[in-house]
């Protein structure tokens, strides 16, 4: 006896597998429980699961194969794949899947060395006094010299430190872990003795998102498209259309590099994007469409393709509006810190004069015709579609008075689509359409550059160390200074947030020589730029600044004229704490004698020296010193 074939598994192969790609996307059933959830789709769907490393696992297993003293916690963010380094830990430890895969929250395993490993899969699905229990045990190991167990415990840093806050308060006292814990957390301080800590919010980096990629677009499932009859004719499938573009069959993997150019400046903004929301954003650029008619919950199925392609409306699938969850409700869209830092870069938004003419104009114009052809009707499927060319004709030859009544609405937002897919479709030396000037971070390809030369310990490039100074100069100041091999550390004759500072408490070089100076550094822990201005060669003399990707922003929009108060009071506030740190150096150095003594007695009239600022007509500041004498 056979069984018969599913009709639609014939015709669309990889139906099962798209599916289970879906349980990975932004929908509303997938935030909690994530790693159980997966395993539920790949259970019904029955497909090859989604494989990716375990950075950390390999370290674990050897920890309690070394058989050392104490207990194990797997620490992180939701999201960060606690759950599954617990799982993995499990089987390579000789745990029984079918064991794990059971009720309940704590899995016991008889190791060879005959300690008891307890396995506590996650903390949070205990309710309040219920992880008393696990956390004593954790505690009896680690504290009380107890090696009969070896407790493994993943949670939440939040979590963790919540319940052992609530802990110690019913026991009376100060939970004597939590204090550790906090600073291992907060400020990569040492775990205590005897808790190995393997912190999972601390891996994820760029790779990670290659990693998490290939691991989407490239899976072996997708081999069944090749059968596939919604390929058949000529037809466009957007669902492959999608995960090859992601792959980078078709420009040689610049969308995913440009990708990871906004994840890495997300990262080095202080956001952590956790692998659940990494593997969501692939999923969603994948599968994700802008019509929940015709897709439901915005994600494509196999199912769906026919009906959009009968639409004609597979420029509605674009991967890279769906990179910015543009296809998404944007309440779903917020409930993911991957898709709100990306929201955050301002593209399809953010544009420039030159790269809206193209898009509206390009194709009437003489002059711009040769790059509309070269950069938008390139791409018939999500550039100069039929659809967009309709639209754009119709906003370029109705009434103004269609145009006020929103008849332009359906146009302007293919437009924003159309920005989002220059950003990673431009040319990489494409001198009339730079891609970050199509976001909000323009300067975020110089910081990028900036991070690659120190990381291979080069001179970092004159023109950012030049606009970082005239930046700093012109936030200490107040003034529109242009120069860029000197620091004016200045104030208004006191310890005030005064914008503008026309005394000059003391100058440095922009450049670190004989230990003065400005020095740019790599911050090894945060992997971010770090000002270091030293004011003498003595050490203890010098004052850090950290360089994020937005300060750096900053710090560039004020150097090229923008007014400090127009793009970000909080990174104003920021520099002008700077500011007075380098004030109150500037005065125990200026103490100690490194500045020279300003005060002269002659006769009975004592002499101080005011150092102002001046400005030359090209915009150079120099420093004019006035002697004010005051009788004694």
């Amino acid at each position: 006896m056979t069984t018969q074939e599913d009709p639609q598994i014939a015709e669309m192969p990889s139906s099962p597998w798209v599916r289970f790609l879906r349980s990975y996307g932004p929908t509303a059933n997938n935030l909690t429980m994530f790693d159980e959830y997966v395993t539920s789709a790949l259970g019904r769907a029955k497909v090859q699961p989604i494989q990716l490393s375990t950075p950390l696992l390999d370290d674990m297993v050897r920890h309690i194969e070394a058989r050392a003293p104490g207990s194990l916690l797997i620490a992180g963010t939701a999201g960060d794949g606690k759950t599954y380094h617990c799982r993995s830990l499990w089987t390579r430890i000789g745990g029984d899947p079918k064991v794990w895969a059971s009720k309940g929250n704590v899995k016991e395993h008889l190791l060879a060395d005959g300690r008891l490993a307890v396995f506590i899969k996650d903390l949070s699905e205990f309710n309040g006094e219920e992880s008393d229990l696990p956390l004593q045990r954790l505690e009896r190991s680690v504290l009380g010299n107890d090696d009969s167990e070896v407790v493994v415990l993943a949670a939440n840093h939040g979590q963790l430190l919540d319940r052992l806050r609530d802990l110690g308060k019913r026991q009376g006292r100060t939970h004597p872990l939590r204090k550790p814990l906090q600073e291992s957390f907060l400020q990569s301080g040492p775990a205590p003795d005897r808790l190995a800590v393997f912190d999972l919010s601390r891996s994820t980096s760029r790779k990670t998102l290659d990693e998490v990629a290939m691991a989407v677009a490239g899976h072996s499932e997708w081999a069944n498209c090749s059968r596939c009859t919604l390929k058949a004719d000529g037809k466009v499938c957007p669902i492959d259309e999608n995960r090859l573009r992601l792959l980078g069959k078709t420009d040689d993997g610049q969308l995913a590099r440009r990708l990871g150019d906004l994840v890495e400046i997300a990262r080095l903004n202080g956001l952590h994007l956790p692998v659940r929301d990494l593997l969501a954003l692939c999923a969603n650029m994948v599968l994700g469409y802008a019509d929940a008619k015709l897709a439901k919950e915005n994600l494509m199925t196999c199912a769906d393709v026919p009906k959009i392609q009968e639409s004609g409306q597979v420029g509605k699938a674009s991967i890279y509006a769906n990179a910015f969850g543009a296809n998404l409700p944007k309440r779903r869209a917020s409930d993911r810190p991957v898709f709100r830092a990306m929201a955050s870069f301002g593209v399809g938004e953010e544009t420039t004069n030159a790269a809206d003419g193209l898009l509206v104009y390009g194709k009437d114009d003489s002059r711009m015709q040769a790059d509309f052809e070269r950069l938008v009707s390139v791409d018939p499927i999500y550039g100069a579609t039929a659809e967009f060319r309709a639209a754009q004709d119709a906003y370029l030859e109705g009434h103004e008075g269609a145009r006020l009544e929103g008849g332009s609405t359906e146009f302007l937002e293919m437009l924003e689509a159309q920005r989002r897919r220059l950003y990673f479709s431009l040319p990489e030396s494409e001198p009339g359409y730079p891609r970050w000037s199509m976001t909000a971070f323009r300067f975020a390809g110089d910081y990028l550059d900036m991070i690659g030369s120190l990381k291979a310990k080069k001179p970092v490039s004159e023109i950012t160390r030049g606009r970082i100074t005239r930046g700093l100069n012109r936030v200490m100041t107040g003034l529109l200074l242009e120069n860029v091999d000197r620091i004016f550390i200045a104030s208004s004759g006191g310890f005030t947030q005064s914008r503008v500072s026309v005394l000059c408490d003391h100058e440095t070089p922009s450049r670190r020589q004989g230990g003065i100076g400005m020095a740019i550094k790599l911050d090894e822990e945060t992997g971010r730029a770090q000002l270091d201005v030293s004011l003498s060669p003595v050490p203890g003399n010098s004052v850090a600044f950290d360089l994020s990707p937005i300060r750096y922003e900053f710090l560039s929009r004020v150097a090229e004229g923008a007014l400090p108060a127009s793009f970000s009071n909080e990174c104003l506030e920021d520099l002008l704490a700077f500011k007075a740190k380098l004030l109150r150096k500037a005065e125990i150095v200026r103490k100690a004698g490194f500045a020279g003594d300003d005060d002269e007695v002659s006769g009975e009239a004592s002499a101080l020296t005011l150092n102002f600022i001046d400005i030359e007509p090209g915009g150079r500041g120099f420093t004019r010193p006035v002697i004010v004498r005051v009788p004694q």
